[in-house]
């Protein structure tokens, strides 16, 4: 296990590094990557002003998702990139600059440490987190592109079952931009029996999503970004079954395109 090291600022020295990467087979021609893997506030913060519970909802982290991330790049040889801190102290796969980056209020919950940050706090959390974040993306890009392995970026969230009181019909959805590897992976979902598939559901890629636009479309690599239900991960079997199932399909999906 490959950790870097916290930036010092925002963080202290016992806070939890801003990124976690779990190298890989750099020839395995892909790279995992979870934005919303941890749930970690640094100590300055306090939490937030949040009670436990907060922080253990959909709204601090994506629930389940570093597990089968875990799951899958090990079916796959591949590396993993995973975020340790909690979507609540920033949002990694938004850009710098939108109100969202940081919210005030997540799914009716307020978020009393967020509120009226001035320009300088706003900055210090990106400095110590987002940054280092996506240069640790960049350079595993870059590491891969050196060998000869341009890598394919699967991209893995996880979205609550219910959200505005709609209960949400599907299993999984694939997010994007209509990317060959997505639309691969799209058809061989959707053939599988009992399986629900999104179409860009429960969410649609577009300007909102930063990781894959930054790192896949501008560099011009191929992407996949997997949504799965939380209740279907919450668990060490359905963590396994999906990250089987994603395994599976995946080198089939690549295969689709070539």
């Amino acid at each position: 296990m490959v950790v870097s090291s916290p930036t010092l600022g925002l963080l202290d020295a016992d806070d939890p590094a801003p990124v976690r990467v779990l190298p890989g087979r750099l020839d395995a021609g892909l790279l995992v990557v979870c934005d919303h893997a941890g749930r970690a506030t640094p100590a300055r913060l306090k939490r937030l002003g949040l009670a436990d519970e907060a922080l253990e909802r959909h709204i601090a982290y994506d629930i389940g998702a570093a597990e089968l991330s875990r799951n899958l790049a090990r079916r796959l040889n591949a590396t993993l990139i995973e975020q340790t801190y909690s979507r609540l102290v920033i949002d990694c796969n938004r850009g710098p600059g939108r109100a969202d980056l940081i919210p005030e209020t997540s799914d009716g919950t307020i978020v009393p440490g967020n509120a009226g940050l001035d320009e300088a706090q706003i900055q210090a959390r990106i400095d110590a987190i987002h940054t280092p974040y996506h240069a640790a993306i960049a350079a595993e890009i870059d590491r891969a592109v050196a060998a000869g392995a341009a890598p394919a970026l699967i991209l893995i969230h996880s979205f609550t079952p219910i959200m505005g009181g709609f209960q949400r019909p599907w299993q999984v959805g694939v997010l994007h931009q209509g990317a060959a590897l997505s639309l691969s992976m799209l058809a061989l979902l959707q053939a599988e029996p009992d399986l629900t598939v999104g179409d860009n559901a429960p969410y649609a890629m577009d300007e909102i999503d930063y990781t894959a636009p930054r790192h896949a479309q501008a560099r011009g690599l191929q992407y996949l970004e997997l949504e799965t239900r939380q209740d279907l991960i919450a668990d060490a079997a359905g963590q396994a079954q999906f990250a089987d199932l994603y395994a599976r399909l995946i080198p089939k999906a690549l295969a689709g395109i070539e």
